[in-house]
């Protein structure tokens, strides 16, 4: 088969070389661009004479595969697979597969990161001190004792509510289904509703789908507590952050941390957001650690491999 990794994995090439070796060796073909392109015609040509494009979280339409005619496997080196035209795909019978598992760790420390600076103001004490403008000890709170809701008992999820378990907070939850698995971590099911109006800490851990676009929307942040905070490091639609940045500038919720939005940074200059108070946001990082990025690229080669032995892994589509 013809293989082609269209962009870097940001992983060193001598990685890459090392797993794409056991291919080579069972007489594959292996191609790899490592300068990353968004220009579909340029992703057409690439792609063209391809039996599997590996790709990561660049956008892959229809228009850069539909001239591909040998194609069998769209091999996402990613979780989610909403950049890719998944309908088109299906219509061709052309296998999806993703690297769901790989940010599990990446993601939920990157949430207690967010919730500990706003508890302890680090940010903004690090901004004071440095301004010469220091206006006295910022008295912060603490973790321990808090009830932290998981909106989503996915992978990530449940990896985030055993980190916050460590902190001695009592963990709720609301998913579509329940887990055993979540329940022996002493999770308690709750409605979505209750979820908001209980939880001191709200943090989201569900795919972007039709279902969940606008999930959190303004009347789920309107029954928030005035101290509580919402992190989302999930999908940035999800959340209807025009009326999050609404509530915090209104001082309806306490402070938000947010990795995704509507859009990839950079963020426009009127993006509610970046004007929002107590709004600690990062540039759609969670995802992206060392450790990261080498578990993806080792999960992405072990999806081909599989699929050229016989047995798919990791299916989404």
């Amino acid at each position: 088969m013809k293989i082609g990794l269209l962009e870097p994995l940001r992983v060193p090439d001598t990685l890459i070389e090392e797993l794409a070796a056991p291919l080579k060796e069972a007489g594959h073909e292996f191609i790899y661009y490592n300068e990353k392109t968004t220009d579909v015609n340029e992703l057409a040509k690439r792609s063209k004479d391809l039996d599997i494009v590996m790709i990561a979280n660049n956008p892959y339409p229809k228009e850069a595969f539909e001239k591909a005619t040998q194609l069998k496997l769209i091999n996402v080196a990613f979780t989610g697979v909403d950049h890719v035209d998944v309908k088109a795909a299906a219509e061709r019978e052309i296998l999806i597969t993703n690297a769901a598992g790989y940010s599990n760790t990446a993601v939920s420390e990157l949430v207690i990161g967010l919730v500990i600076d706003l508890y302890r103001q680090i940010s903004a004490g690090d901004e004071e001190i440095r301004a010469d403008n220091f206006p006295g000890p910022f008295q912060g709170k603490e973790i321990k004792g808090k009830t932290v809701g998981i909106i989503g008992t996915g992978n990530i999820g449940l990896q985030t509510a055993r980190l916050f378990k460590a902190f001695g907070v009592e963990l709720i939850a609301y998913s579509r289904s329940e887990k055993e698995e979540a329940k022996a971590l002493g999770i308690t099911y709750m409605s979505l509703d209750d979820v908001m109006a209980k939880s001191d800490i709200i943090s989201v851990h569900l795919p972007q789908n039709e279902e969940t676009k606008g999930m959190i929307s303004r009347e789920k942040i309107a029954l928030m507590k005035d101290t509580a905070l919402l992190i989302n490091c999930a999908r940035g639609p999800i959340v209807d952050n025009q009326a999050l940045a609404d509530a915090l500038n209104e001082g309806q919720i306490a402070g938000a941390g947010i990795d995704v939005f509507d859009m990839e940074p950079p963020l426009p200059a009127d993006y509610p957001l970046l004007h929002a108070k107590n709004a600690q946001l990062t540039p759609h990082v969670a995802y992206l650690t060392d450790e990261a990025m080498v578990i993806r690229a080792q999960i992405v080669f072990a999806n081909t491999m599989a699929f050229i032995e016989g047995h798919p892994q990791n299916i989404v589509g």
